[in-house]
């Protein structure tokens, strides 16, 4: 929106013509998004307490966690009305890429909302049953996989690159490409969805993972960078910038408020949100492996849940004292914020390995 404003004053006024530079309004982005957090954080935090939308925790969560009951949740509404605020702001409308992340964004949180709105307004414990929740991702995932084949405008588009082989493409057909975009917005919804289980413990590796692809898709959308390091080059997919940028910018003023001991909780609105954007990204910029490896945090939290759940039907036994995985640290006698920050740490050192691949080609 303000791209296309500074494009007509450029015209008299060559000021403006700064606008012009993506690395720019990205930092634009991420600062709005930021500040737009902060002003309106306090005001959600107070009418959600008021109106009495508060947390609800269930008797096997560890016990520690039973002092959290009533704080107010639902608080990824912040992020959502944030990340696509800025994004319309700061970003080049005229963009296939922005129009489909955002509308997966928007998507994938109404889901999030109406799950919530019944657990915590209706007071359904069960919120929106798993079978109808799933439905709905599906519709969400397979619409977006189509979306994404269907506008595609170069073999690289929908072909699959494996970082350390920069001699290997695979020229995927319509159902491979859609099976696997597919899985990965879906899968990293859900997956980004089971690691909010602690104070910040999903939304900071989700700023530095959405970091690191605003890198990635910089890179993509620039041949001449693409080309020296030996990474697809995506046209157009550069604007993504932006979006990781405001992504960025409304997860660090949500974790203003949701950082130990958090004073609003994200809510499946938030998580299953930003799930769906990062695993869109990585599939429009061809890092969908990348993106396993620096979201390995997310990974290996569904994995304990798989894990624990066939070992009790096949064994009749358990795994991880509970499960995610973060409850298992917790009951070993981990103190929360030592499992947070531990879970952080280990995110900004796969976040480097998957920057590293840029070079190790």
């Amino acid at each position: 929106m303000l791209l296309q404003l500074s494009q007509l004053l450029s015209e008299s006024i060559s000021f403006f013509n700064v606008f012009s530079y993506l690395t720019f309004r990205a930092i634009l982005a991420a600062v709005t998004a930021l500040m737009i957090s902060l002003a309106l954080g306090p005001w959600m935090i107070t009418k959600l307490t008021r109106d009495q939308i508060g947390q609800v925790i269930r008797d096997y969560i560890p016990a520690a966690h039973q002092k959290k009951v009533g704080t107010p949740t639902m608080g990824g509404l912040l992020i959502v009305v944030t990340i696509i605020s800025s994004t319309l702001l700061w970003a080049d409308l005229n963009n296939r890429f922005i129009w489909i992340v955002l509308a997966v964004t928007f998507f994938f949180g109404l889901v999030g909302f109406w799950d919530d709105y019944l657990k915590l307004i209706k007071k359904n414990p069960k919120g929106l049953i798993a079978r109808y929740k799933f439905c709905w991702q599906s519709v969400g995932g397979l619409v977006t996989a189509i979306a994404l084949w269907g506008t595609a405008t170069a073999s690289v588009d929908t072909t699959l690159y494996l970082p350390l082989l920069k001699n290997f493409t695979l020229p995927l057909g319509a159902f491979s490409f859609i099976l696997m975009t597919y899985l990965m917005i879906v899968g990293m919804s859900n997956a980004v969805n089971l690691t909010d289980g602690l104070d910040g413990l999903a939304i900071m590796p989700a700023v530095m993972v959405a970091a690191a692809l605003g890198v990635f898709a910089y890179v993509a959308g620039n041949a001449v960078f693409a080309e020296y390091l030996a990474i697809p080059a995506v046209r157009d997919s550069g604007e993504l910038l932006i979006f990781c940028a405001a992504l960025v910018g409304a997860g660090l003023g949500f974790l203003w408020f949701n950082t130990y001991p958090a004073q609003v909780f994200m809510g499946d609105i938030g998580a299953l949100s930003i799930g769906a954007a990062l695993g869109t990204i990585a599939v429009i910029v061809k890092q969908e492996v990348v993106l396993l490896i620096m979201g390995g945090i997310f990974v290996i939290e569904t994995a304990s849940v798989i894990l624990q759940v066939v070992s009790f039907k096949l064994t009749g036994k358990r795994i991880f004292r509970m499960a995610p995985i973060h409850h298992h640290f917790e009951l070993k006698g981990w103190a929360e914020p030592k499992v947070i920050v531990r879970f952080w740490i280990v995110t900004f050192f796969l976040v480097l390995v998957g920057l590293a691949t840029l070079k190790l080609r």
